[in-house]
């Protein structure tokens, strides 16, 4: 149908329609539980229909896996097949099968979006065939919760809005130097004083505006069962970042002897302890280097595996600030030690450490593209977010990438140059923007583009404080994005962008039912601005690198 977002592989539609009705079956074979209880479960709360159970040749919506699928779209791909009397939803495997299910909701209309009924609404599904199956493997977004905190149930309900985008990666950014979310048993002050910060800076960092509350908040081993399990549900998976050897004032803060101790207290005011950092920015306070370091992190991260099933574990490995290595005896001295050239090669070290201990307990490490620098194990895979060169060097390297590229897919950037755009964060990114992003770079070749495993949008929250600065900076280029990530598009010039604006007249219909607060295209409302509040705008285009 031509209001589908993301827009499938093949559409053939007929004249007609299914009518869905209080009478009508939802019936489901072998191995599509899961869908089936999604689906009964929304369209049930917006249609108010039972859609009970039960074997019916008519009036009915049948869901089941079939091996040909497979074969033909894989297992994230389906079949559709909307007739007269009955809805035929054909899954490759249990992933697809869902997919496809997100797609008949999208035919229903954005009332089905809702969770209750609504009066005098008829309910039809137009007589269609849809054949699709997603780009990419890897269609993700990440979410950062470090710099300001979002309860789980915010958690929750991003992950259903990425469902409905089928996107099935959340890159969970659960430490940084302003804050630690996630409850770590054997190390409880990570927690107890990681996790909340004094006050917080509004703005840019340069914004001499400040709120003067304490800010915090972390994930319960058991909130993040339930995340994880609820993820899974809907065939994401969530994969945590522990941000090591830099971003790390939090943990610092919480036990100081993670740091450098032989030079942090003499940059500490009054020789006072190091308190979780208020502000924004790359903080000098990185971990040291010590056996105690590589220790405390290794039971970190024991119980973080048994948190997160994920075959790769983010580790960060970014914005290392060198100052305290070099001027600190102890630094220099394990540099000499292990025979290393400098603090770059010590910053490998670190990061080559876990990638051995993840590599040995059967989980990949991923991390961002700096940490290509001083060579990996062969499983670890590369985020690449300043440009596309570290994701072209990693892939001609023979490491799988995940495309992610500041200047184009960092959704903190603003959205229009004009001076009502809420705290204006770098380049412009416009919905086209993001719609014409290309993940797999030209430069490439068929061998080595294979290992791009997809791509990924990211949340950086500094100057989202809530839900609906979240929402104003994701949607609607989340919804750009998640085209990009999953259908077979065009080269980026050829995109019919101003056709999938005549598909966002529907989209933005259902994030309206969504209740999600995206930027209108016509620019923010009123309550959506944010006056007087300092942003960091970078003029011209991003550069193409």
């Amino acid at each position: 149908m031509s209001d589908l977002i993301p827009a499938p592989r093949h559409v053939q539609d007929y004249k007609g329609h299914f009518a869905l009705g209080p009478e009508t079956r939802l019936t489901a074979g072998e191995g599509t539980a899961t869908t089936e209880r999604w689906l009964r479960g929304v369209l049930g709360a917006a249609t108010g229909f039972p859609l009970a159970a039960g074997d019916t040749a008519g009036n009915a919506i049948q869901l089941y896996l079939h091996p040909m699928v497979t074969k033909d779209l894989g297992e994230e791909g389906y079949r559709l097949m909307v007739r007269h009397d009955t809805v035929h939803l054909v899954g490759g495997g249990p992933a697809g099968l869902f997919w496809g299910a997100q797609t008949l909701r999208q035919l229903l209309g954005p009332d089905a979006f809702r969770r209750a009924p609504l009066p005098d609404r008829h309910w039809r599904l137009p007589v269609t065939h849809i054949q699709d199956s997603p780009r990419f493997r890897w269609r993700g977004l990440m979410l950062d919760v470090a710099r300001h905190f979002m309860p789980k149930e915010g958690v929750l309900r991003q992950l259903d809005l990425m469902a409905a985008h089928k996107l099935n990666v959340l890159h969970f950014h659960l430490t940084d130097d302003q804050g630690w979310r996630v409850e770590i048993k054997r190390h409880p002050r990570l927690t107890e004083v990681g996790s909340w910060r004094a006050r917080t800076k509004i703005g840019h960092r340069a914004s001499p505006l400040w709120e003067d509350k304490p800010h915090g908040g972390y994930y319960t081993q058991d909130d993040i069962r339930e995340i994880v399990a609820y993820a899974a549900e809907r065939h994401i998976t969530v994969v945590p970042e522990i941000d090591v050897p830099g971003h790390s004032q939090a943990a610092v803060a919480a036990y100081p002897e993670l740091g450098n101790t032989d030079v942090v207290t003499a940059s500490v005011e009054g020789g006072t302890a190091l308190s979780v950092w208020d502000d924004w920015g790359i903080s000098a306070n990185v971990l040291a280097p010590t056996d105690n370091t590589l220790r405390f992190y290794e039971g970190v991260f024991e119980e973080v595996l048994e948190l997160f099933p994920s075959e790769f574990v983010h580790v960060g490995g970014d914005e290392c600030r060198k100052d305290q290595w070099q001027q600190s005896p102890a630094a220099q001295a394990r540099i000499r030690e292990l025979g290393l050239a400098d603090e770059d090669e010590l910053q490998s070290w670190f990061v080559g450490h876990f990638d051995k201990w993840l590599t040995a307990r059967g989980r990949r490490l991923i991390g961002w593209d700096e940490i290509i620098e001083g060579g990996l194990a062969k499983g670890a895979a590369v985020s690449s977010w300043r440009g596309y060169a570290g994701g072209i060097a990693a892939a001609r390297a023979g490491h799988d990438v995940v495309m992610c590229p500041e200047q184009y897919v960092y959704l903190d950037h603003r959205q229009a140059p004009g001076e009502d755009e809420p705290v204006p964060i770098g380049f412009v990114r416009t919905l086209e923007d993001v719609y014409r992003f290309e993940p797999v770079p030209a430069q490439l070749t068929e061998d080595e583009a294979r290992h791009v495993l997809g791509t990924q949008a990211n949340v950086w929250t500094e100057v989202m404080e809530d839900q609906g600065r979240v929402d104003y900076q994701t949607y609607p280029r989340l919804s750009a994005f998640a085209e990009v990530a999953w259908s077979a598009l065009p080269a980026p010039a050829e995109r019919d962008f101003a056709g999938f604006e005549r598909r966002m007249s529907a989209h933005y219909r259902r994030l309206d039912a969504l209740g999600v607060g995206y930027r209108p295209p016509a620019g923010p409302l009123p309550w959506q601005r944010r006056p007087g509040v300092l942003g960091r705008p970078i003029e011209g285009a991003p550069p193409n690198r």
